[in-house]
């Protein structure tokens, strides 16, 4: 192999493991930014959960006052 050749070869390996090491950076940096948003989206969900669940005790506390009253009223 002419040394030419041989310098050509070797620049492409070179070439092609850099755009690999690239591609590998670029998808951990995807990765990590959708895990982040997951995090973010899991954190929303349980704040919406918490609030609903505040919801859901007012209302039955309000039911079951109108029930009590309704009991008194009817006695």
């Amino acid at each position: 192999m002419r040394p030419c050749q041989l310098t050509s070869l070797l620049l492409l390996c070179a070439v092609l493991s850099a755009c690999g090491l690239g591609e590998t950076a670029a998808t951990a940096a995807t990765t990590a930014n959708l895990q982040a948003q997951q995090a973010q989206q899991a954190q929303q969900a349980q704040q919406q959960m918490q609030q609903l669940k505040q919801q859901i005790d007012a209302a039955n506390v309000q039911n079951q006052q109108r029930l009590d009253e309704a009991v008194k009223e009817a006695q």
